[in-house]
């Protein structure tokens, strides 16, 4: 069985990292969009209230303010859900702050399908994709709340405009203080020859789950955990499919143009192999509870075991 150590949402690390960064650094700024409790970021409001803005629902100027305080020397992060922090103000993102390589960070709460009841409207699905398209962009998507904590940290030093993306329901805490987290560095998770689940956010515990599945059937999985879709760890990716012969993807977002296809652009140039995504299969989600949806759309543990199955098949 995987280790877990209770369940909390991502974007309470999210928070968390705010505040510890906040404590260490005065040139740390937030700012909201009306949504402070709901994405985490009240505590950093309470603490450094000189230091943060509700904006209110204005995404465009969110991040336009955010450009502002970046040319003026501060480490600005906004946060807001998922789909209005990345499709709104997209056009300043692209041209305010990438064009100019800015050093804003860009929290997207409320990500995937787990937002449940708010549905379609809410469920960011599409931001991997429209994200790691802009120059000078990272794209992180952390498996659980801490190393979404460490992902905040870790980008208020890293140089440039960063997207981090991260959730609103419980999921299980199953790293630990002293796994590692280094931005554009995957992490070997489990270890197995047979075929390689390369999984990004959510995904990464269904994957590690679906390895029991799959041990029973006489299968040993590699899990690789990548939390960093843009610099994605080219090494880690054709070193699987060298090792392996067979691919499997798996992300809590559209099929197209997200994590899986960042991973197949790897291994068309450098050594192609077999892949199955597990994805959401260019639908709109729907309201309901959030694990529901997740089985209801095919993204759960037993939906990527049965996609290992299937590229076995051809490799």
């Amino acid at each position: 069985m995987v280790e877990t150590f209770g369940q909390k949402a991502t974007r309470f690390g999210f928070g968390e990292g705010l505040v510890e960064l906040g404590k260490k650094n005065s040139k740390i700024f937030v700012l909201g969009a009306d949504t402070i409790s709901s994405v985490a970021i009240n505590n950093f409001k309470d603490m450094f209230p000189d230091r943060f803005l509700n904006v209110g629902i204005a995404e465009t100027n969110l991040l336009g303010m955010a450009a502002g305080l970046a040319v003026a020397g501060f480490i600005p992060f906004v946060s807001t859900y998922g789909v209005f922090a990345s499709g709104r103000p997209w056009e300043q993102i692209r041209t305010t702050i990438c064009y100019s390589n800015l050093n804003v960070k860009i929290g997207g709460s409320h990500s995937g399908l787990m937002v449940g009841p708010d549905g379609a409207t809410h469920q960011a699905l599409e931001e991997i994709a429209i994200m790691r398209c802009i120059p000078n962009m990272k794209v992180i998507s952390a498996c659980d709340l801490i190393e979404t904590r460490k992902a905040v940290i870790a980008s208020a030093y890293s140089d440039g405009p960063v997207y981090i993306r991260y959730g609103r329901e419980n999921i299980p805490i199953f790293t630990q203080e002293s796994t590692p987290f280094e931005i554009g560095k995957a992490n070997i998770l489990k270890d197995g020859k047979d075929v390689a689940i390369l999984a990004s956010g959510t995904m990464v515990y269904e994957s590690l789950m679906a390895t029991e599945i799959l041990e029973k059937k006489g299968i040993k999985a590699k899990v690789i955990n990548i939390h960093t879709i843009k610099p994605i760890d080219e090494n880690a990716i054709i070193g699987a499919a060298k090792e392996c012969g067979a691919i499997v993807t798996a992300e809590e977002h559209q099929i197209y143009g997200g994590f899986g296809s960042a991973v197949s652009e790897v291994l068309v140039k450098n050594f192609p192999v077999p892949v199955e995504m597990v994805a959401v299969n260019d639908k709109f989600g729907q309201s309901g509870d959030g694990m529901d949806l997740i089985a209801k759309y095919g993204l759960k543990d037993v939906n990527i075991a049965e996609a290992v199955l299937k590229v076995l098949k051809r490799k």
